[in-house]
């Protein structure tokens, strides 16, 4: 009882996460799927809107009235 939880859920997944040889490359897989498909759908999806219709540095304001007018 001398360790404390969070030490011993740390090692836990510390030699789970050493001993794995497919189970890292799946992760790495994972990770570089996840980045990939964030960066395409924020570069190719999500365009600028408030800062194609805002006046610089009334962002704020615009966003406050447009959902006002959308409500």
């Amino acid at each position: 009882m001398g360790k404390g939880f969070f030490y011993r859920a740390f090692r836990l997944y510390y030699d789970g996460f050493r001993s794995m040889t497919l189970g890292r490359t799946l992760w790495l897989v994972i990770a570089i799927k996840l980045v990939v498909m964030f960066a395409v759908l924020k570069l190719f999806f999500f365009h600028d809107y408030v800062g194609e219709h805002a006046v610089e540095g009334q962002e704020a304001q615009f966003v406050a009235g447009e959902m006002l007018k959308r409500q």
